[in-house]
């Protein structure tokens, strides 16, 4: 399935203006700006996220919708995963159910 998730704008990169950190429920990735160049979103905007690009600026309430509506259907797993794909710099990716034992800790 192809999920268009929700996030917050956190910051636009000082490096590249095609680039900003979003906030996914809890979760920051770096998401490319690029195909947003005529309806730039700022820090503080919402965006829809697909495969670490902005689709398309939201209000924040078609986004808390959005988020709603992911975890009534039972996706929110897999939007957190399409997230914890989005390549970021400066922070690894949780570990996987797979590389923890089964006392949760990691291996």
């Amino acid at each position: 399935m192809c999920l268009a998730i929700p996030g917050k704008i956190v910051e636009i990169s000082a490096d590249s203006y095609d680039t900003a950190l979003v906030d996914v429920v809890g979760v920051r990735r770096r998401v490319d700006l690029g195909l947003l160049e005529n309806d730039r979103p700022q820090p503080g905007d919402w965006v829809l996220i697909h495969v670490g690009f902005a689709m398309s600026r939201i209000s924040e309430e078609e986004a808390l919708d959005q988020i709603r509506t992911l975890t009534m259907l039972g996706e929110q797993q897999a939007a957190m995963e399409e997230v914890s794909g989005y390549a970021m710099d400066d922070t690894p990716d949780p570990p996987t159910a797979a590389q923890k034992g089964p006392d949760n800790a990691i291996r």
